[in-house]
Formats: C-alpha cells, structure tokens, sequence
C-alpha cells in the first residue's frame, strides 16, 4: 500500500469511474483535473491510498479527517474503499483498511468511520468478519 502521488491522478481517475459502474452509474473516468484538484491542490480534501501488484493498481481507499468527534478528538472517516474484480478475495481490501486504520493511529485518532450499502452483502460481510458493528441509529 502507498499513497498515491501526482503521478497517479489519471488511474485514480479511471478508477472513479469503476466505483460509478460499481454503483450503476457511468463508466467515463474522473475529471482528471478536479481529481488533482481535490487531491493535491492548494485545499486538499483527501488522501488516496492504492494497492498495487506490480505495475496494475489493483485496488484503492479514500479518506479524510472529521473533526470534532468525541469530544475534541478526530476521527478518520474512509469514503472509499474498492477492489478492481480481478483482484477481489486475495486480500487486497483487507491490507488497504488495515493501512487506513495505521493512518488513523498515526494521527491520533478515535475512531475510523465508514459507511455501506445496506444492499450490498458482499461488503457487509466483509465488515462484519473484521469485527465491525452497523450503527443504526443516525439518519
């Protein structure tokens, strides 16, 4: 896992437009200039984490700090976190989140956040088996 750089904005980019198919959604990758914008510009809102395996991107997780949370802690709230199809099963979801929370320590936060889906059981499971609870009680 490494964190992405100026160099990757295009195959962020592409993979954007993965995460919208993913959705039922339009394919067309990313703006490649907001996503340098959001990411790398004078107000950067994300940092994006990709998974590689040799040259290919297999996969990718985005997130950013919320404050506050409890009290005047942070939190780090991970917006995404998707694997390319090909790659999905071999442990390349479980390595980015593992990163993410190293982030979150590492910054000192409270907690990591994240929302799914209700209808997809795939990512649901996935949550549940690293022992994450859904939180039903915000709207």
């Amino acid at each position: 896992m490494n964190q992405a750089t100026e160099r990757d904005v295009d195959v962020i980019a592409v993979l954007i437009g993965e995460i919208e198919a993913y959705y039922g959604g339009d394919e067309s990758p990313a703006d490649p200039t907001q996503v340098h914008a959001r990411l790398f510009g004078e107000w950067p809102v994300a940092t994006v984490l990709l998974a590689r395996e040799g040259d290919d991107i297999v996969g990718m997780a985005s997130y950013s700090f919320l404050w506050p949370a409890a009290g005047a802690d942070a939190s780090l709230f991970m917006k995404e976190l998707f694997v390319r199809e090909h790659a999905r099963r071999q442990g390349v979801a479980t390595a980015l989140i593992t990163r993410v929370r190293e982030a979150a320590a590492e910054a000192g936060c409270s907690r990591v956040e994240w929302t799914a889906d209700t209808d997809n059981p795939d990512a649901l499971g996935f949550y549940k088996a690293l022992g994450a609870r859904p939180h039903e009680g915000k709207s």
